[in-house]
């Protein structure tokens, strides 16, 4: 490397640092007034930094530097507020479904007289629930928890992908849990 290139290369870093030293700051303010987190809003103006370090050829090519910076970091902010508003969500909708569950389950043990079924009625009404499941799923049932094969297994012996089986047994346990909702303390350890 000569000099000539040794100097443009070491003048480009300072109008790095400069840049860096001048609006790190400023883009933390503003990003932090929107995500309401310090860390996010310094992680996001890092990302920016990192941005503009891999395309450091931006900086001499653009009229309004601050308007640019701003954007990207209007930008990333909104984006960070879309993902958390996203997993807020989930987290909502997880909620619900475990609260249904819990709901479910209290319900069952309030239901629950062990004394009422034999164990005769018992299998007939756990076999009558699985032969209630679509063909595939009730077979891939089956073989898991009554063969105690696992998924990987599964999937091997039925030519099928592990997914489909994982697919099929959250279907064959939400169907079943249905089925067996007022007697879900006595089929607990099968699904």
């Amino acid at each position: 490397m000569d000099i000539v290139n040794l100097h443009i290369q070491n003048d480009k870093k300072s109008d790095f640092s400069r840049v860096y030293s001048i609006y790190f700051p400023k883009l933390v303010r503003f990003a932090r007034e929107f995500v309401l987190s310090t860390e996010d809003a310094e992680n996001i103006i890092q990302d920016i930094f990192i941005y503009l370090w891999e395309r450091q050829e931006l900086l001499n090519t653009l009229t309004n530097l601050n308007a640019f910076l701003f954007t990207l970091v209007k930008n990333k902010c909104i984006d960070q507020l879309r993902q958390q508003k996203l997993l807020e969500r989930r987290k909502e909708e997880f909620k619900t479904v475990f609260d249904k569950e819990i709901q479910l389950k209290i319900y069952a043990l309030q239901q629950f007289d062990e004394n009422a079924l034999s164990n005769e009625d018992i299998e007939i009404i756990l076999n009558n629930a699985i032969n209630s499941l679509p063909e595939k799923c009730r077979e891939i049932f089956i073989l898991s928890r009554m063969e105690g094969l696992k998924n990987r297994e599964i999937a091997e012996k039925l030519n099928i992908s592990t997914k489909t089986v994982e697919n099929q047994m959250t279907t064959a346990i939400r169907k079943l849990r249905v089925e067996l909702k007022d007697y879900l303390p006595l089929f607990i350890f099968i699904i």
